[in-house]
């Protein structure tokens, strides 16, 4: 075994100050969130009515600069909401990359469309602006203001990039290919909450994006989501559509369209209040991490994964390139055995059996990246 892998095992262990199992990624919780958390149960407003689900929406949008946020129950559910806000419809297609959590594409699936996917760029891990543009202008054609696949005669409905593991993608670039082809822009924002592009936060590029709060993202409530906008009537109707399209009445219950009971409950708006309250001083810990890693895995040979230009990570999962799968293999077996987590990417979407038949354009950055790429220790350190 390489000298360096047992190197990057003892740097972890250092900084996390432990000869205990080390995972990849775990919450950090104080006083301030069982204060909160105690003072929702004493309320009895534990469901999808209190204040601080109210509230969490408000901190949100401050932090983030959207003029509005919408609570939901978890970023996936999130995400299909918002693409049935941005007329996503039953075949359709949905633009979107092979390098990413399966959540991407099961949101698309419950729309009833379809995921064509395009390739990543080496150096964001996102959706690549280059690959969108050859996919499009050899596919698609723009007719009365709507986009559509001239192979498949089927309506491209939305694209969905997504920020892989808090690091931004060219999003500008790809937000005005968007607007030439008339394709609604969803960022997937699940895992960039705390990272900007030229000093814009991730998730407000779009029309709407879609932020998780599951129990390893960088603030946690266990489970949770939210989609964010600066237009009035998609968060409007966003709101109404995740509480069971309810008409508001002091006691009839009347419902006035298909809705979800896709509403975040109080109980973890309440959690999710005093962990956005520590989210700022999470993102510079992190960064500091990152830093660490880097400086070690430059004097140790190692590919470390950096934010890309113009970009301001949160680091939420750190990541280094080995040589080749083989390496991979090994590595993830050692370093796993000593007590150290660390995981692959994803099995890329057209690779699983659901999404084989959709349409895949050369993926060459996606599977070198899924060869190589693996996850290392990135909680935030004590």
């Amino acid at each position: 075994m390489k000298t360096d892998y047992k190197s990057l095992v003892a740097i972890i262990r250092e900084l996390y100050q432990t000869t205990e199992f080390i995972p990849l990624h775990e919450p950090r919780f104080s006083e301030r969130e069982k204060q909160l958390v105690v003072d929702c149960i004493d309320s009895t407003f534990v469901s999808s009515v209190g204040k601080y689900v109210v509230q969490f929406e408000k901190q949100l949008a401050e932090y983030t600069g959207a003029k509005f946020a919408i609570a939901t129950v978890s970023g996936t559910s999130a995400l299909h909401v918002a693409l049935l806000l941005a007329g996503v419809e039953r075949d359709t297609e949905v633009i979107t990359q092979a390098l990413s959590f399966i959540a991407t594409c099961n949101a698309i699936s419950y729309c009833g469309a379809s995921p064509v996917f395009v390739d990543v760029d080496k150096n964001t891990l996102g959706l690549s602006a280059k690959a969108l543009t050859e996919f499009l202008e050899g596919y698609a054609k723009v007719k009365n203001g709507q986009c559509f696949n001239k192979k498949t005669k089927k309506r491209i409905t939305a694209c969905v990039p997504m920020h892989t593991f808090g690091h931004p993608c060219e999003i500008d670039a790809i937000k005005q290919i968007c607007k030439q082809w008339h394709i609604a822009l969803v960022e997937d924002a699940a895992e960039s909450l705390g990272s900007t592009y030229k000093d814009q936060h991730m998730g407000t590029f779009g029309l709407m994006g879609v932020i998780s709060f599951n129990g390893n993202k960088i603030v946690t409530a266990g489970g949770g989501g939210a989609i964010i906008t600066n237009d009035q009537q998609l968060a409007k109707k966003a709101k109404h559509i995740t509480t069971t399209a309810k008409v508001p009445h002091k006691w009839e219950f009347n419902h006035d369209m298909v809705g979800f009971n896709y509403r975040m409950p109080n109980l973890n708006a309440a959690l999710l209040c005093a962990q956005l309250e520590k989210l700022d001083a999470f993102v510079e810990n992190k960064r500091q991490t990152a830093h660490l890693y880097q400086v070690f895995c430059q004097e140790n040979g190692l590919n470390f994964v950096t934010e890309p230009e113009h970009a301001k990570s949160n680091y939420w999962l750190n990541a280094i390139l080995l040589s080749d799968k083989q390496e991979q293999l090994g590595f993830l077996e050692y370093v796993n055995q000593q007590g150290v987590m660390t995981r692959p990417v994803w099995t890329l979407m057209n690779e699983l059996e659901m999404y084989k038949h959709c349409h895949a354009q050369d993926l060459s950055n996606s599977k070198w990246l899924a060869e190589r790429l693996v996850n290392i220790p990135s909680s935030v350190r004590l």
